[in-house]
């Protein structure tokens, strides 16, 4: 049986294994669920601040993809570039 040595102690390769699958699996169950990596304008809010995501619309940098009648969605890969990218205010 294989062991693998950390500084804080050792385990079996089968035990490390499961117990990194067991710490990945709900943060891919969460990344699957922004289907098609778009989210609603409301997640929007949430996850990037509403002023921001506001800003970024008025500046025409962010496009929704979907305007259904009380329904606005957006890429979330572009509100992580944006996201991302140093801001100037003044």
């Amino acid at each position: 049986m294989i062991q693998m040595q950390f500084p804080d102690k050792c385990v079996s390769y089968d035990t490390f294994i499961s117990d990194l699958a067991t710490a990945l699996v709900p943060k891919l169950r969460e990344a699957m669920d922004d289907k098609r990596g778009i989210i609603s304008q409301r997640e929007a809010f949430r996850r990037y601040g509403q002023g921001n995501v506001l800003r970024w619309r008025r500046k025409e940098q962010l496009i929704p993809v979907a305007k259904r009648p009380g329904i606005i969605e957006y890429r979330v890969d572009d509100l992580e570039m944006l996201k991302s990218r140093h801001q100037d205010y003044l």
